[in-house]
């Protein structure tokens, strides 16, 4: 059990959903974490959406007991969650710019107007084109993507956080920003659709009733004014993500310790990876606990943290 200040400053090995319950009650001034975003990483592949909902619902209800009042609970996620669904139509894009054939369905209904009777082959002859183009026109089988795969699903996940944050009594507080690098490998598909690239997440700030501590002085005047007061942090996300691959910047980290928790407070980070938020909040003169299942993870964040 962690029943002083001194047994803080460690990272644990274990599910923390079963660790947290171990904290003693409002113990921890500020927890920052980001989960596994259900996105196909290799470290979440296992879990089903439903497994999702319940690990994050779970860990977001245990932080109601060890959230000191007035404190921040502080969740940098990415905001739209896909997943197949068999239930929804399948989206289908018509790229009319970029047709090798360039055969309308109009002007195959217009040789219809003077060829009544005119059969697929018929009409191929007479638009020089393939049979297989005039059946895809007429058909609407002709546009790009759906054909074959599972139709995917959006889903806000900053609305399902905040649900399960208020279920918990929590109140969303705040959010900011983090606009990072256009992320093209989750983008692949950007130059058939309108959708936008990959490059910003959230930062959902919820906060527990009570007195919260105001300290004007936990930045300078320059910090307040390009990033404190601002709603969009604009922060270079890892050029390298060897030692764990959706790694948050260590500046990222520093941000939100420096502006919603004390000096000499308590940080907590229920899924610490390698240990930026640990070892940020080591840096910036806060205590810290660090929780990961994995091994490999929790070896990296004791090394950075020099918890041995």
């Amino acid at each position: 059990m962690i029943r002083t200040i001194a047994q803080v400053d460690q990272v644990i090995q274990a599910d923390s959903r079963h660790y947290l319950g171990e904290i003693p009650d409002s113990s921890i001034d500020l927890s920052f974490w980001s989960p596994p975003y259900y996105v196909g990483k290799s470290y979440e592949r296992e879990l089903t959406f439903e497994d999702w909902s319940s690990l994050i619902s779970d860990i977001v209800h245990a932080h109601k007991r060890i959230i000191k009042p007035g404190g921040f609970m502080v969740v940098n996620i990415g905001d739209i969650l896909c997943f197949p669904d068999e239930n929804i139509p399948r989206f289908q894009a018509d790229n009319i710019r970029r047709k090798k054939v360039k055969v309308t369905k109009d002007d195959i209904l217009a040789a219809l107007v003077d060829y009544p009777s005119a059969n697929r082959y018929q009409l191929a002859a007479l638009l020089g084109c393939s049979e297989q183009t005039i059946q895809r026109r007429m058909e609407d089988n002709n546009v790009r993507g759906g054909k074959t795969a599972t139709a995917t699903k959006v889903v806000l996940t900053g609305c399902l956080v905040s649900e399960w944050a208020a279920a918990a009594g929590f109140y969303l507080y705040d959010q900011r920003i983090w606009h990072k690098d256009p992320c093209w490998e989750n983008s692949k598909w950007h130059s058939n659709s309108y959708r936008a690239v990959d490059e910003f997440e959230h930062v959902y700030v919820f906060w527990l009733p009570g007195i919260t501590e105001y300290d004007r002085d936990r930045l300078n005047g320059r910090e307040w004014a390009e990033w404190g007061s601002r709603g969009v942090w604009n922060i270079p996300s890892v050029r390298r993500n060897d030692r764990h691959e959706a790694e948050f910047p260590e500046e990222l980290a520093r941000r939100v310790i420096k502006l919603f928790s004390p000096v000499d407070g308590v940080v907590l980070d229920p899924f610490v990876g390698t240990g930026t938020t640990a070892a940020v909040a080591k840096e910036q003169g806060r205590h810290w606990i660090g929780i990961d299942i994995d091994p490999q993870n929790v070896s990296l964040a004791r090394r950075r943290t020099n918890d041995s």
